[in-house]
């Protein structure tokens, strides 16, 4: 998976943010839902598959990776 930009109105839903990418439930990580990035500017990201983000790209911003996030140096 992906991330995208997308430009949005203030207290955007996923939902909105789907409709507008043309995204289907299923090219859409529904889990990670809809990230507020810069909340007063309508900056948010979704998480979407490879083949989405591609396709979305014209009209937002990437696609960017989306590595794991894991802790850094040895468990205790």
């Amino acid at each position: 998976m992906v991330l995208v930009t997308v430009q949005l109105p203030r207290d955007a839903t996923l939902e909105q943010a789907m409709r507008q990418l043309g995204l289907s439930e299923d090219e859409v990580d529904t889990a990670y839902g809809l990230v507020p990035l810069v909340p007063e500017q309508g900056l948010y990201a979704v998480r979407v598959t490879e083949a989405a983000g591609d396709r979305v790209t014209p009209a937002a911003g990437g696609p960017f990776s989306d590595p794991p996030i894991e802790p850094y140096g040895p468990s205790n």
